[in-house]
C-alpha cells in the first residue's frame, strides 16, 4: 500500500508539473538565431523543450539552429509566421506553450518567471510578458522603441492583446482556439488571436516581470520604417475592428493624440509663417505642451531607462519625426482599407 501511494504522487506530480514549450517561428534569422537560442538552452528553468520552426529561410539560419539542442522543424515553403508558430505548438510535449521570436533572448530566470505566473493564474488565462526597457542592442532607436514597447504594453493588467514576443498559453486553449490565423495581414496576427480568444471568454493578463531582451538592429530609418510599417497594418485592421481610437498596447491613445498633435503643429507653424499672427505661435506652445502632458507618463519611463538627457532627445524623437511615419502609415493604411484588397482577409 505505501508503495501504491508512492506511485500515485508521482504520477500526481507529474500530470501537475509545467513543461514549457518554448516555440520561436524564425525566418531569414541568421544575424539573431544563434544568441536566441543560446540564451534560450541556458535556462535555469529543468522542465522546458526549445522547438524552432524554420520558415523556409534562404540565410544561414538553418546551420544555425542545428548547433544547438533544440528541435527544429523546417517547412517546406515560406508561409509566414502564424503557420511557422502553429506547426510549432501542434508539435510541442509541453503542457505549457511559450511563443518568443528569434529576435529575443531570455533572461536565465524566464521561463522560471512564466512557471510562476502560469501557477497563480487560472487555466483559462493567456499571459503576457513585454521586452525589457533596455534591449540586447543598447542604441539611442532601439532603446528609444524597447522603452516604448515595454511601456505600451504594460499600462493595463488586463490588456487589449497579448504579444507574440511573451506569449504563455496552455497548449489545451491553443489547440481548442485553431491557433494563429493562417490567412491574414503581415503583422498583428497575435492581437486578432487575442481578441478571438477574449470574445471566447478568456481572459487576458500582463505580467510585466516576464521580460525578453529584443535585438532590434534600429537606425533612424529602421525605426521610422517600423511605425510606418504597424501603423498601416493597425489601422487597416482597426478600421474593420471599428476601434481605431482604442488605447490597444503600442497602438495607445497617446500615440494617436501625439500623430494628431504633430500634424496641427506643422499646420499651425505654416499659417504662423504666412501670416505672422502671433495667435498661431501661441496655439503651436499650447498644442505641445498638451501633448507633453497626455505623453507624460511615457516620457517618464524614458527618464527612468537612461536618465534625462536621452529622455529629452526621444522626447524630441517622439514628437517630431516619430508621429509623421506612423501618420504617414496610417494614412496608407486608410487607403488600402477603402481601395486595397486587405480588407477581404480579415476576419
Amino acid at each position: 500500500m505505501h508503495g501504491w501511494n508512492i506511485n500515485l504522487l508521482l504520477f500526481h506530480n507529474t500530470i501537475m508539473s509545467t513543461f514549457i514549450s518554448v516555440i520561436i517561428p524564425s525566418y531569414n534569422a541568421g544575424a539573431t538565431i544563434e544568441t536566441c537560442l543560446e540564451a534560450a538552452v541556458s535556462s535555469e528553468y529543468p522542465d522546458f523543450e526549445v522547438i524552432v520552426v524554420d520558415d523556409c529561410s534562404t540565410d544561414s539560419s538553418v546551420e544555425k539552429i542545428k548547433k544547438f539542442p533544440c528541435r527544429l522543424i523546417a517547412l517546406d515553403r515560406h508561409s509566414g509566421t502564424s503557420r511557422a508558430r502553429n506547426t510549432g505548438a501542434l508539435a510541442s510535449r509541453g503542457n505549457v506553450l511559450f511563443f518568443i521570436d528569434a529576435d529575443c533572448v531570455l533572461q536565465k530566470d524566464t521561463l522560471s518567471l512564466v512557471k510562476k505566473a502560469v501557477e497563480t493564474h487560472s487555466r483559462d488565462t493567456i499571459i503576457g510578458g513585454t521586452y525589457t526597457p533596455l534591449p540586447y542592442d543598447n542604441n539611442f532607436f532601439s532603446t528609444f522603441q524597447s522603452v516604448f514597447v515595454n511601456y505600451s504594453e504594460t499600462k493595463k493588467q488586463e490588456p487589449d492583446y497579448i504579444a507574440a514576443h511573451a506569449m504563455i498559453i496552455s497548449s489545451e486553449i491553443f489547440k481548442k482556439s485553431g491557433g494563429f490565423p493562417k490567412k491574414f495581414l503581415p503583422i498583428i496576427e497575435d492581437v486578432e488571436f487575442s481578441h478571438r480568444l477574449r470574445k471566447a471568454g478568456y481572459k487576458l493578463v500582463m505580467c510585466p516581470d516576464i521580460q525578453v531582451r529584443h535585438i532590434f538592429g534600429f537606425n533612424m530609418i529602421r525605426s521610422l520604417k517600423n511605425a510606418f510599417r504597424k501603423s498601416l497594418y493597425w489601422t487597416i485592421y482597426s478600421l474593420k475592428n471599428k476601434d481605431l481610437f482604442k488605447d490597444s498596447g503600442t497602438a495607445s491613445a497617446e500615440l494617436k493624440t501625439n500623430v494628431v498633435a504633430c500634424f496641427l503643429m506643422m499646420l499651425l507653424i505654416g499659417l504662423f509663417l504666412s501670416s505672422k499672427n502671433i495667435i498661431f505661435l501661441a496655439a503651436l506652445m499650447l498644442t505641445i505642451i498638451f501633448n507633453l502632458f497626455i505623453s507624460r507618463r511615457f516620457l517618464n519611463a524614458l527618464y527612468r531607462a537612461k536618465g534625462a538627457s536621452f529622455a529629452v532627445k526621444a522626447a524630441l524623437y517622439y514628437i517630431t519625426l516619430y508621429p509623421l511615419a506612423a501618420g504617414a502609415g496610417a494614412g496608407a493604411g486608410i487607403w488600402k482599407y477603402i481601395f486595397g484588397r486587405e480588407k477581404n482577409i480579415l476576419p
